[in-house]
Order: C-alpha cells, then sequence, then structure tokens
C-alpha cells in the first residue's frame, strides 16, 4: 500500500500551523530528498513575503490554491523552493530552507560537486541544486511527480527562532527547526 501523501488539506491551513508541521516530514523530487530538517514561514501580512506588496509576475503562484510549489531565484543565484499555505488568495507560504538527505544521494552530490553529505542540503539554495528544481518547477501540485511530501511517521523536537538573510520583520520566530540536527543551514541561537 503506497504511503500517503500530504496534499492540499494539510497546506490549506494557517502558515504558522503548517510550517512546524513540515519539520520531520519527508520531501522527495523526482525521487531524491530526505527529512525536512528546516523551514521559515511567510505570511501575507509579512513584509518579508514576496506578497506583501501585492501580486505579481514573480509571485503570483502564491495567491493561488493551497498545495503548489512556489520557486523562485534568490539574489539572480539560487532557485528557493516554498510551499503555499492558507486559502487561494491568502499568499502565505513556507520557505524549505533544509532537508537531511537520505534518497538519491548519488545523483544530488553529482549536482552539487561535493560528497559533503551534511552541505548538500544545509540551505534553501542548496536544496535546489542538490535536488534539481528550478522555476521549471514552479506552480506544479506539492501531492504529484516530481514533487512528494510525506508526513513525519514519529514526534520530533521543534526548536523555533528568527528568519535568516532578511532585514524587514526581522525578529519574528517564524523559522522552524529539527533539535538537535546536523543538517541545519545555520544553527539556532538562544532558540525556544
Amino acid at each position: 500500500m503506497p504511503q500517503k501523501v500530504l496534499g492540499r488539506d494539510f497546506f490549506a491551513r494557517s502558515v504558522h500551523e503548517v510550517a512546524p508541521d513540515l519539520i520531520g516530514a519527508t520531501f522527495l523530487f523526482g525521487g531524491a530528498g530526505g527529512v525536512i530538517v528546516e523551514v521559515e514561514a511567510y505570511h501575507h501580512t509579512d513584509p518579508a513575503a514576496h506578497s506583501f506588496n501585492g501580486l505579481t509576475p514573480r509571485n503570483a503562484v502564491m495567491f493561488g490554491p493551497p498545495g503548489y510549489a512556489y520557486v523562485y531565484r534568490s539574489y539572480g543565484i539560487h532557485w528557493c523552493v516554498n510551499f503555499v499555505c492558507e486559502a487561494e488568495g491568502s499568499a502565505s507560504a513556507v520557505l524549505l530552507r533544509a532537508i537531511a538527505p537520505s534518497e538519491g544521494i548519488d545523483a544530488m552530490i553529482d549536482r552539487r560537486g561535493t560528497d559533503d553529505v551534511r552541505a548538500l542540503c544545509s540551505g534553501p539554495g542548496k536544496v535546489c541544486a542538490a535536488l534539481g528544481i528550478t522555476n521549471a518547477h514552479n506552480g506544479l501540485r506539492l501531492d504529484r511527480a516530481p514533487y512528494r511530501l510525506l508526513p513525519r511517521n514519529r514526534d520530533v523536537d521543534i526548536v523555533t527562532g528568527v528568519r535568516i538573510g532578511i532585514t524587514k520583520a526581522a525578529d519574528l520566530p517564524w523559522r522552524y527547526g529539527l533539535a538537535g540536527s546536523r543538517f541545519l543551514s545555520k544553527p539556532f541561537r538562544g532558540a525556544a
């Protein structure tokens, strides 16, 4: 019996409920991936959210229904993948920051050019580079190939902290991580 994937109902909730519930879930793309160990929440009322200033061609997916991938280029260099949450029109999403690689590791090593498994997916740009996610995968459903998200199968300890690499609303504790994971993009300082 195939394992149930996380579908639109999972994402059709507050971004602040979805984000911590993703920690410990498994994210696969084209057969490669691993356990989600770090995410950040971005609500449409948040000045750091791409949707804060309204609909644009770049962020249009965020305004659509939940359960879709929003892929964008960060600093003109790295692709980043987000999971659209809440009701259509809300324009809220969760940024995938890091995973613990477990599937398709050889392919990830080839794409990233490093055999340091800890560093393969320890940042949002690294995740997309390792998995081969680009703008060609923007706007695709998360419950269909090439994406696959599986619910966590055990209880996890989650830490929270401020988000990384932003200047607006930088004090909001909307970063969530798997306590003690060596695959985080950066350690949590003063984590709750």
